[in-house]
């Protein structure tokens, strides 16, 4: 069997793996990239979870039933009815799959620009040496093996599963099968108020679902600022209905003709019951190692199954590195597309270099919550002197024209510098708006900075100003 000699061999072509395998091409190395995905055709596929069954068939149905929720609720405030107003699943799920289509198609048209070699089928390290770490690829056909004088783990991570509740995407759904429900279910459960939890509960919700949501924590968004995640309680409980119940402890799931049961207790430790017809299991996820064949190279994962990387992903291994949902850190692609493109410039000899301190988180509810950096329970807990502003979309005259009045910007600054620590939004353009205060934290921005900067009106922008302004208790108008 002839081996096919590469600078760097990439296994996984999720966002962390195809990304570090375009940067290196335009580097100038010979990149091969191993992937093993296939859709529901049976076609190989680029782009792993995130684009498959993750980040954008999620956001691609989150369009459609806000979309269908608009015209049922808000178009009239604009003057505009509809009547018999209908909503097609199939046709949703179609528009999906062909938004998912659309991206991989890019992914496969940027590796053949780059000249990318793909190699489809599952990955197996099956030693190293002198040369480089060998890599068997089974396919479909005859087993290929592959030399990379630098070799980058992006293999991602799969969902977290509860023990002894198999997880048939039918009855119980993790995400893949959460994006793929046929028809809207009258009933149904969600176990987990994370990310995951709360965007596909509340896709379903407004196609007409009954949603209740269960989760182990005490507090909800725990890991969002304060402020941020009451404002979200009272949006997602009170305006839009979905039944969250925090503290509680899973008992027995159990399956039947007519649809699951989940035996739970509150935090009080009153045993309770949920019927539904559909069960979503949205616990978090998982470091995918499997079938990897670490051990073969000298790798090994920690206690919580991650491969242990420096602050530059490189393993403990010469000329070996791992990125993406497979390492330490939030489990988001954008962090592993950045450290994607580190991997990748370090092995070309650049200085590759990741912020881990300014990587924005955002969740795609509506309205949207995106933050970065510091919240203000974090820095009460590390004593730290701040000063803060807030400033509402209330008060913001795109917001109201758009009919998005609702929700704020939160700024946390160092109390003696005025530096940036960290920005806080909840809106319905959340994820738009946090990039303007990444970047600001980048160039270790002062909030003045920003509350300097002349921002276009009328804009969203101009909250974010004013929310800056805020922090010297200066908000023009507020």
């Amino acid at each position: 069997m002839a081996v096919k000699d590469f600078d760097v061999v990439v296994i996984g072509a999720g966002p962390a793996g195809y990304v570090a395998a375009v940067r290196a091409a335009q580097l100038g190395l010979s990149v091969a990239c191993v992937e093993k995905w296939k859709n529901a055709r049976g076609e190989p596929a680029l782009g792993g979870t995130c684009l498959n069954v993750g980040c954008i068939p999620s956001k691609a149905l989150l369009e459609s039933s806000e979309n269908y929720e608009a015209v049922l609720h808000h178009f009239a405030d604009h003057g505009i009815t509809a009547k018999s107003v209908e909503f097609d699943v199939a046709k949703m799920l179609a528009r999906k799959d062909a938004v998912v289509a659309k991206n991989t198609k890019g992914i496969e048209f940027l590796f053949r620009k780059n000249k990318i070699a793909w190699f489809k089928g599952q990955a197996r390290l099956t030693g190293r040496g002198d040369a480089g770490v060998s890599v068997e690829v089974a396919g479909d056909g005859e087993p290929e093996t592959l030399l990379g004088r630098n070799l980058i783990i992006a293999t991602g991570s799969n969902a977290r599963h509860l023990p002894n509740v198999p997880v048939d995407n039918v009855m119980v759904c993790d995400n893949e099968g959460a994006l793929a429900l046929p028809a809207v279910p009258r009933r149904l459960g969600v176990i987990g108020a994370g990310v995951i939890g709360l965007e596909l509960g509340s896709v379903w919700r407004r196609l007409g679902a009954q949603v209740t949501i269960l989760e182990a924590l005490p507090d909800f968004l725990a890991a969002c600022d304060e402020a941020v995640a009451k404002e979200a309680w009272k949006a997602f409980t009170k305006d839009q209905g979905l039944d969250i119940r925090m503290g509680v402890k899973i008992g027995t799931v159990a399956q039947s003709a007519k649809g699951v049961t989940i035996d739970f207790t509150g935090p009080d430790g009153k045993a309770e019951r949920l019927e539904c017809d559909r069960l979503i299991v949205s616990i978090g996820r998982v470091p995918n190692t499997t079938g990897l064949g670490l051990d073969a190279i000298g790798l090994s994962t920690d206690a919580r199954g991650f491969i242990e990387v420096d602050g530059h992903c490189r393993t403990k291994l010469p000329n070996v590195f791992a990125v993406g949902d497979v390492v330490r850190g939030p489990m988001l692609a954008h962090k592993g597309e950045e450290e994607g493109v580190m991997a990748a410039e370090i092995i070309a000899g650049q200085k590759g270099h990741v912020n881990y301190d300014t990587i924005p988180w955002v969740i795609y509810t509506s309205p949207e919550i995106a933050w970065v950096g510091k919240t203000e329970q974090q820095l009460k807990a590390a004593g730290t002197a701040y000063k803060s502003g807030t400033f509402p979309y209330s008060a913001n005259g795109r917001a109201l024209s758009q009919g998005t009045g609702s929700g704020f910007v939160k700024v946390l600054a160092d109390a003696t510098t005025d530096r940036i620590l960290g920005v806080h939004v909840i809106h319905a353009h959340a994820s738009e708006q946090i990039a303007e205060a990444v970047l600001a934290m980048e160039f270790f921005a002062a909030s003045e900075d920003v509350a300097r900067t002349c921002h276009a009106h009328p804009s969203l922008s101009e909250v974010m100003k004013e929310a800056m302004l805020g922090v010297e208790k200066r908000s023009i108008h507020m």
